[in-house]
């Protein structure tokens, strides 16, 4: 085994890179809250992008197409119904139309009147109305501060973190578990990975960033810990890190720098993302008063679609009903391919091969095969020689009815034979792409091959 196969670790992440969009593709002047609650003040889906902003009287947010550029007028209606500032909001991971958001009833000046503190929302055309509103029960099960919600993929638990340092994982059908983590007061996030396991983020005792992976059958220990800096405000950095079953299990990738710092971020679905341009991220960046898109690419030379980027992704339908789910059963979320997404790049040689002229008709007489030719003759069938004798029959009648036009026979005819030209080079042109990938492909395996061997 060579010595750099044992150092550099093989991943199809390891040349991520991350770029900011230029500066017409950015929302400007929007008037992010000024709200401390650590949020990400943003929430995006393949359709809309909503923001949190400044509101007099309550809480409100802005929902915007997700194509929306340039500047924000200040009249622009915004999504109000909170007594209280609005803290987080959340797209509906099975419709795109719906969001909910969340606010303290215990902050403002009518919290004494704002009993429901979740609301649901149909984004429809026009100013959004609430469509439905609840109180959470989480609160039960904590007796301090909740910072953080998620559900696993199969919906049978849910995993929170909160004020009094303790991961919990709640099954709101049979009961919970707790148990300590990061020793840091400052706010704590915890999110389930597609695998089960649960990722936290938190501070220690020092104020050091943490990230730490765990076990939901075995909280004793972590299962790893990743020490990051100390941070006393804003950052400017967006760390990646890609998590494996191989130790240390927590790799880290790459690191995107700017000159500002974000006040929150929001992360937009795969189902959102750029396949033709191995696109396998993007977030939007929240500054003081703009919204800036990143885009996290995977280099690739192949114009083909890379599916071992994209695999299968959750989609819009979902796999239970409300009764089902109440009734104890989990399924996890049905899944949908990517390709449907990808558009195949036009072929560089398409105009060449349509500007060259056509190729004189093949003489009937005594002439010396082609060598492409002698190999069909070579493997004619009888199948194919009954093929080649109905072929020769429509054509003798193409060629009379050629030779004895009708009024509107010249012009279908004409009409065909540019349709045939423009498949054949069409076809022409894919042979080409294919013999070129082709080509790489070998160029590949014989490179795999040599580091299998160690001769790399």
């Amino acid at each position: 085994m060579s010595f750099r196969r044992g150092v550099v670790r093989q991943s199809k992440f390891r040349h991520v890179f991350a770029q900011a969009w230029k500066a017409e593709h950015c929302i400007d002047d929007v008037r992010v809250s000024r709200v401390t609650w650590d949020s990400p003040l943003c929430a995006v889906n393949p359709k809309f992008i909503a923001v949190i902003v400044e509101s007099g009287g309550g809480g409100a947010f802005l929902v915007l197409p997700i194509g929306k550029s340039g500047r924000i007028d200040q009249s622009c209606s915004t999504v109000c119904g909170h007594l209280a500032p609005v803290l987080d909001i959340q797209w509906c991971p099975h419709d795109d139309n719906i969001i909910a958001s969340v606010a303290d009833p215990g902050r403002g000046p009518h919290r004494a009147h704002d009993g429901a503190a979740v609301r649901e929302w149909g984004s429809w055309p026009g100013t959004p109305q609430p469509s439905t509103s609840c109180s959470p029960q989480l609160a039960d099960a904590h007796p301090d501060l909740i910072f953080s919600v998620c559900w696993n993929r199969d919906g049978s638990a849910v995993c929170t973190v909160s004020k009094d340092k303790a991961l919990r994982i709640v099954d709101p059908r049979r009961g919970t578990v707790r148990e300590k983590v990061h020793d840091g007061t400052r706010p704590m996030r915890a999110v389930f990975l597609s695998d089960g396991k649960i990722l936290t983020t938190g501070f220690s005792r020092m104020s050091e960033r943490q990230m730490a992976l765990w076990d939901p059958k075995d909280l004793s220990e972590p299962i790893a810990v990743q020490e990051m800096d100390t941070s006393n405000g804003g950052d400017c950095t967006i760390r990646y890190f890609e998590v494996t079953d191989e130790s240390p299990y927590v790799h880290f990738l790459n690191l995107y720098s700017s000159k500002e710092p974000q006040r929150g971020a929001g992360y937009v679905s795969k189902r959102g993302v750029d396949v033709n341009k191995c696109e396998i991220a993007r977030f939007y960046k929240v500054h003081e008063r703009k919204i800036e898109p990143i885009s996290m690419t995977v280099p690739r030379k192949s114009d083909l679609f890379q599916g071992d980027l994209y695999p299968d992704t959750a989609g819009l339908e979902p796999s239970l009903l409300a009764e089902e789910w109440i009734a104890g059963q989990d399924a996890g979320p049905l899944l949908v391919s990517l390709s449907g997404g990808y558009a195949t790049p036009p072929s560089k040689h398409r105009d060449t091969l349509r500007g060259r002229p056509k190729l004189p008709a093949q003489d009937s007489g005594g002439g010396a095969p082609t060598v492409a030719g002698a190999a069909t003759a070579a493997t004619t069938t009888p199948s194919a020689t009954a093929a080649a004798v109905a072929k020769e029959t429509e054509g003798e009648a193409e060629r009379q009815a050629r030779a004895n036009p009708t009024d509107g026979t010249a012009d279908r005819l004409k009409r065909e034979d540019d349709i045939l030209n423009d498949l054949l080079a069409e076809m022409k042109a894919l042979r080409v792409v294919v013999l070129a990938q082709s080509q790489r492909i070998e160029i590949l395996e014989r490179q795999l091959a040599r580091i299998e061997d160690g001769d790399v």
